[in-house]
């Protein structure tokens, strides 16, 4: 059996191979975050046949004030578990388990989005985007009450059908910029060591753990370079990485920081590699590498060499509905 095609338990989580649906925003959702036909649609397409181990949804907003841009899909209000319902029970029915994404933006959206000046960690301009606004540094009710945000839009996730959630600290969002030292200038104890700048990582998890249970699974999508001058170290990734897995992370997705989703000037596939198999030196939860895969090949050499324990394709399967069911039967044969 080829590494891609097999299976993995993770707690309650039981996958089928290592392929991921990673997180890719659409754009579909309606103008208060409901679920849309169109976006029913997109979801039935992608994963339709069940050749993903695991689907990762696109982002969803926790609360009004961490929306990123139009027509994102919400998780803010109770009144939204229906839809998100209907979403689970597409990627169910086409026999993959459902992850559920849950976003604050921070500073990475604009007061025209959210009705309000955006937040961060510090009053300093996020360098992930081209035009972004000044922020309102965040106070410790604020962070508070951001945390139970988080752990509201969790069970909301449970309530609707998924099979977990992921928390997004990656690509320049509200939980990286508290990371990243581009963005974090505090000098209270959610600034400075990466012990304090991941507090809220901390306070997050645990809010949604006392919310969801143990025996849900909860994923951290994990920024692990900025690609900038300053921005965050391999060192303090790998330590974040093992705080998180301590305080009862069930598997770490691996991604950019303020260079989002990318890796400037780095033109080969597979470009958060070395971070990612970094990380999976120190812990002993999965860990999930995605950027840049774009063939059956590269994703099987990824886990035959343990660079990482589930491997995700985006940018291919976004351009292709039937990439991961021609990777999977071409490593049946």
């Amino acid at each position: 059996m080829a590494y891609l095609t097999a299976p993995l338990t993770i707690g309650n989580l039981h996958l089928k191979n290592r392929l991921v649906m990673p997180p890719m925003a659409t754009s579909k959702a309606g103008p208060d975050g409901e679920i849309t036909p169109e976006l029913l649609q997109y979801y039935d397409e992608k994963t339709r046949g069940g050749y993903f181990g695991m689907v990762i949804t696109e982002h969803s907003f926790v609360s009004a004030d961490g929306k990123a841009s139009a027509n994102q899909i919400s998780s803010a209000d109770d009144d939204k578990v229906s839809g998100l319902s209907q979403l689970s029970d597409v990627i169910h029915k086409n026999g993959s388990p459902a992850v559920l994404q849950l976003n604050h933006a921070g500073s990475g959206t604009k007061q025209s989005v959210t009705g309000s000046q955006p937040v961060a960690p510090s009053p300093v301009m996020n360098p992930s985007k081209a035009e972004m606004e000044l922020p309102h540094e965040l106070t410790h009710r604020e962070i508070e009450r951001i945390a139970n945000d988080f752990a509201n839009a969790a069970l909301r996730g449970k309530q609707a059908g998924f099979d977990g959630v992921e928390i997004h600290s990656c690509h320049g969002y509200l939980l990286d910029q508290f990371l990243s030292p581009l963005t974090n200038r505090r000098t209270d104890e959610y600034g400075g060591k990466i012990e304090d700048r991941i507090r809220i990582h901390l306070q997050v998890l645990k809010a949604v753990r006392n919310m969801v249970g143990r025996d849900f699974p909860v994923l951290f999508r994990l920024a692990v370079t900025d690609y900038m001058d300053g921005g965050l170290s391999l060192a303090d990734s790998i330590a974040a990485a093992g705080l998180l897995e301590a305080a009862g992370t069930d598997i770490i997705d691996v991604s950019g920081g303020m260079c989002r989703y990318t890796a400037p000037g780095i033109e080969e596939m597979h470009y958060f590699t070395n971070q990612a198999k970094a990380i999976r030196r120190v812990v002993s939860i999965p860990v999930v590498v995605t950027g840049g895969i774009k063939t059956a090949k590269a994703a099987e050499e990824l886990l035959q060499n343990h660079d990482a324990d589930l491997v995700g394709v985006g940018r291919a399967v976004l351009h292709d509905s039937n990439w991961a069911k021609n990777a999977v039967k071409s490593l049946s044969v």
